[in-house]
Parts: C-alpha cells; sequence; structure tokens
C-alpha cells in the first residue's frame, strides 16, 4: 500500500459511469505510449505535425530539476549575499514569471532575517505607488521576464530605476539568454542576471530559476523543494506505465471529465496552500484553453451546497496535513454522494508544493494530449497585447467607461445560462478589501445563477485565463469592473502614464472578447453590484 506521503497517493471518488472513462483514457495512454513520449520529446503527442512551433523547444521543464539541484549552492550563496544589505525584494514579472513566486511567498512567508518580497503583477497606479513604500536604498529589485520584452515588466523597471537613481547594484535580472533585458542588465550594470533554460515556457518555469531565486531570497529550503518534486517526477518516470503514473492519471482524468462536458475543475484548497490556485489556474487554463476546447479552472469559489454546482465540474481537493475542516469534509462528502467526480491530494506539509508543481505541468501536458491541442502555446494573448500597444500608440487616452445600468446588468445576468460560466475580471487593485468585496459579489451571484465563477485582477488575467476566454469554449460571460485612480503614476520614458496603460489593457480584453462574439460587459465600480 502507498505511504501516505508518496506522491502516487491520489485518491479519486467519482461516479462509475466515469471511473470507465478515466480507465479507458488511461489504457489509450498506455497503448499510445504517450507518458513515454513525452519524456522523449516527442511533439506529436500533441499534434500530427512534428513541427508544431513551442513544442519540441518548451519541454525542458522535464529535466530541468536535475539541473537547478547542481545550482542550489550558488542560489543559497546569493540569497546569503542579498540578506546582508537588503530588506526587501519586489519582483517586477507577469505571468509565469510572477505566479510562482506569490505562492512561495504566500505558502511559506520570509524566514526569520531574509528580507520580505513583494510580487508586484498589476498596472493599477495604486498597486506601483503601494510596492515603491519603504526604504528603496534597502531593496532589492527582481525584473523577471521570459522574453525580455513584457510590457509591464519593462514599466515596472523604468519606474524603480528611476527611483533608485540607477543603482545598478539593486537590480537582478532572471530572463532567457540573449533577450533584451539580459543585454540591459549587462549594460546597465545589474548585480546578476540569472539566465533560465530556453526551453521552458513561462507557465511552466516554477522550478527554475523563475521560482527559485525569489524562493531562496525568502530563505526556502530549494534543495528540499526540488527534492520534493524530483519524487514526483521519479514516479512518473519514461517506464512507469500510465495506470502506475500519478501524474498521467491526474491528467487522464482532466481530459476524460473535459470531453464529457465536465470541464470546470473546480479546486478546494487547505488555507496553507490556497495560493496554489492562483499557479494552477494560468497553467491549465493557458495551456488547454484554444481552438475552441478548454479546461476552466474554477480557483477560490467557496463549495455550497450540491444544487448550485452544475454536472459540468469536477472537484480537485488538496489537503495539507493537519489542515483537515470537518466542514469541508462534509461538504465534499455530499458533492460525492450527488454523484460529481471528486479527486482527493494529501500534501505532508509546505514543500510538498514543489512536488505538485511538477505533477500538474505533466498532467496538464497529458489532458492537453487528449484534447488534441498543444499546451506550449498561446495564440489568442497576442491579440490584447496588439490592441494595448495600438491604443498607447495613438497617444489618445481612451474615452472614459459608460457605467452600465442596473437594467444592462439584469440583461447580460439572465443571458447566463446552466454550463456556462461567470468571469469577474477586475481591474483594481488587488488588496484585501477588494478581495472582500469581489469575493461577496462572486459568492452571491454563484449561488443565484447556480454556474461556475471566477475571480481575476487585470492585467494579471491576461497572461492567465485571458488565453482561455478568447480561445476557449464558448459559454463564458465576461464581467470587467474598472475604477479609475484618483492618483496617477507617470513611467520614465514612456508617453503614457500607469493609468493609462491600466486603462488600455482593459479596453484591449474588453475589445477582444466582443470580436469573438463573447458577451463582455463593463461596469464602473462595485457599487452597482453590491445593490
Amino acid at each position: 500500500m502507498a505511504r501516505r506521503d508518496d506522491p502516487s497517493t491520489l485518491k479519486q471518488a467519482t461516479a462509475g459511469a466515469f471511473d470507465t472513462a478515466v480507465a479507458q483514457r488511461l489504457a489509450q495512454l498506455e497503448d499510445a505510449h504517450v507518458p513515454r513520449r513525452i519524456w522523449d520529446r516527442d511533439p506529436t503527442v500533441w499534434k500530427d505535425d512534428p513541427g508544431t512551433p513551442e513544442i519540441a523547444d518548451r519541454l525542458g521543464w522535464l529535466t530541468v530539476v536535475g539541473a537547478m539541484l547542481d545550482e542550489t549552492a550558488t542560489l543559497t550563496a546569493f540569497a546569503a549575499e542579498i540578506r546582508a544589505s537588503c530588506d526587501r525584494v519586489v519582483l517586477c514579472g507577469m505571468g509565469g514569471s510572477s505566479l510562482a513566486p506569490e505562492v512561495l511567498r504566500r505558502t511559506f512567508g520570509s524566514a526569520r532575517g531574509h528580507p520580505s518580497l513583494v510580487v508586484l503583477d498589476s498596472t493599477d497606479p495604486r498597486a506601483v505607488a503601494a510596492a515603491a513604500a519603504g526604504d528603496l536604498t534597502r531593496t532589492l529589485f527582481l525584473v523577471s521576464s521570459k522574453s525580455g520584452t513584457t510590457l509591464e515588466t519593462d514599466c515596472f523597471f523604468r519606474y524603480f530605476w528611476e527611483r533608485a537613481r540607477g543603482r545598478g547594484d539593486q537590480f537582478v535580472a532572471i530572463t532567457d539568454p540573449d533577450t533584451p533585458l539580459a543585454r540591459l542588465a549587462r549594460e546597465s550594470g545589474f548585480r546578476q542576471a540569472f539566465l533560465n533554460p530556453p526551453d521552458i515556457g513561462g507557465r511552466y518555469s516554477a522550478l527554475s530559476y523563475f521560482g527559485l531565486v525569489p524562493a531562496a531570497l525568502l530563505g526556502i529550503d530549494v534543495r528540499r523543494l526540488l527534492q520534493r518534486a524530483q519524487r514526483v517526477a521519479e514516479a512518473c518516470a519514461r517506464e512507469v506505465p500510465a495506470v502506475d503514473n500519478p501524474a498521467a492519471r491526474l491528467g487522464a482524468i482532466l481530459g476524460a471529465a473535459a470531453m464529457d462536458g465536465r470541464d470546470k475543475l473546480t479546486f478546494v484548497l487547505s488555507p496553507g496552500i490556497a495560493s496554489l490556485g492562483l499557479w494552477a489556474e494560468q497553467l491549465i487554463a493557458e495551456s488547454t484553453g484554444k481552438e475552441g476546447k478548454g479546461i476552466l479552472p474554477v480557483v477560490g469559489e467557496p463549495l455550497g451546497a450540491p444544487d448550485v454546482h452544475g454536472r459540468d465540474r469536477v472537484f480537485v481537493a488538496l489537503t495539507l496535513a493537519g489542515e483537515e475542516d470537518r466542514t469541508v469534509a462534509t461538504r465534499l462528502a455530499a458533492l460525492e454522494g450527488a454523484g460529481h467526480p471528486l479527486v482527493r491530494l494529501t500534501l505532508a506539509d509546505p514543500y510538498d508544493v514543489g512536488q505538485e508543481f511538477f505533477r500538474w505541468e505533466f498532467a496538464t501536458a497529458v489532458a492537453g494530449a487528449i484534447l488534441r491541442i498543444n499546451p506550449f502555446d498561446q495564440p489568442n494573448v497576442a491579440e490584447t497585447k496588439a490592441n494595448t500597444t495600438a491604443a498607447l500608440a495613438s497617444r489618445v487616452a481612451p474615452a472614459p467607461p459608460v457605467p452600465s445600468s442596473a437594467a444592462e446588468l439584469r440583461a447580460f445576468l439572465a443571458a447566463i445560462r446552466p454550463g456556462d460560466y461567470l468571469a469577474l475580471m477586475a481591474y483594481l487593485p488587488p488588496t484585501a478589501e477588494y478581495d472582500r468585496r469581489l469575493e461577496a459579489i462572486r459568492l452571491r451571484l454563484r449561488d443565484r445563477l447556480k454556474v461556475a465563477t471566477t475571480l481575476g485582477y487585470g492585467p494579471r488575467l491576461l497572461h492567465s485565463t485571458g488565453q482561455l476566454h478568447k480561445g476557449g469554449p464558448p459559454g463564458g460571460h465576461f464581467l470587467q469592473i474598472t475604477e479609475a485612480a484618483r492618483e496617477d503614476v507617470a513611467i520614465p520614458g514612456r508617453p503614457f502614464t500607469f493609468g493609462a496603460l491600466e486603462a488600455a489593457q482593459a479596453a484591449a480584453d474588453l475589445r477582444a472578447l466582443r470580436a469573438r462574439g463573447r458577451p463582455a460587459l463593463r461596469v464602473e465600480g462595485l457599487e452597482l453590484l453590491e445593490r
């Protein structure tokens, strides 16, 4: 029998018919040698054309753990050096560059004597100003971007470079080799540049420098984190049959559920690891949401009675040992009794987040093979970026949003049907107050409409669920919430402010959604929704 801390332990409680579908998918994966071919980096696992872009050169995450284990001494020494001179680290990044560090920050916090970490992935002027608070002379700035060209990251750098008066020793780059950011780091005298293996996509980069440099600075034992990831990678090794491969089994469940119309993957997470959902949300949504297909991750939505959850759901409960909750257990049992598929995973301690990073990366790749999509590209993300760039290049401020009326909001909500989902997209600063108010709105709408709901802050969501919103299956209804900040923040060397950038991003996203015929409504502020 598997030990409790064995990564192969994955309890699947489902209806009989769904159990049969999962077994069939596992048999198909084994017959087609899918896990073995993933390790062999065979692009035809996902697409028949072996030359499909962004597959063969995006599989470095499979073996990066071993490479990073060789770098743990370097990372630890770097963290000790920074610890002596800095009290705070501000990470400037978006999407794959920011979400794993945010998970690690929230899960572990900062070890005694190590600097605190602020993850800045919002262009809202209030969020930028908050990140700049404090003693900047004892702050290290991590400028993190795979491509080295991310617009938001460049704007963050420009702002803090001026505030720090061009002191290169306060800046560290994390990027791929030979990117504009790598060149900037050399030319501007950055303290250090960590050059990541280039064959890893951003959302698969948690166990590379993008996740591990911030982890080391927080005082996390990066070797221990990587060893947990290595353990599950070995359990998923090339020679392991699909039925015994914990990530292949999870991927088969996700793929079988989506093919059966249960494409709303609902996470139930212990408080101590609740932030893991932020990272998994991007990984799954951006990897699977394309070609009219996709799996919608539902993160942070409280469990309700079985009747508020439709037949389009599959549930995954990740529980941190010692955080078992009797109320949650009762509600999960009720969902099982109502016939909802349920997967249970137990983490022995927070370091098991390392194993979950790898498990979900491999499982998402397997689910992509079942759906016959390329999980390593993001074809619909570029449109919103292009729309934003065009709006900013015009140097004409967008017209102020026209607040929707109560009647328009009622008509928008009335059009939502069973099997659809409602996405709340908040272009607001991610603060505790807005978290509380938005969650209350979300819960009320979920219970009233009885559909899956998601909640994301812009522009972070553009680098996460935005791909699925535009390229995934129809059925999404998009409620954009904006609010003009009273005070703006200038961006050195740019002809626009952070407020103008945020407004352009919101307008560009709305335009892209509507161009695809997606029902999308904009409201100004939260008051109309709180009535």
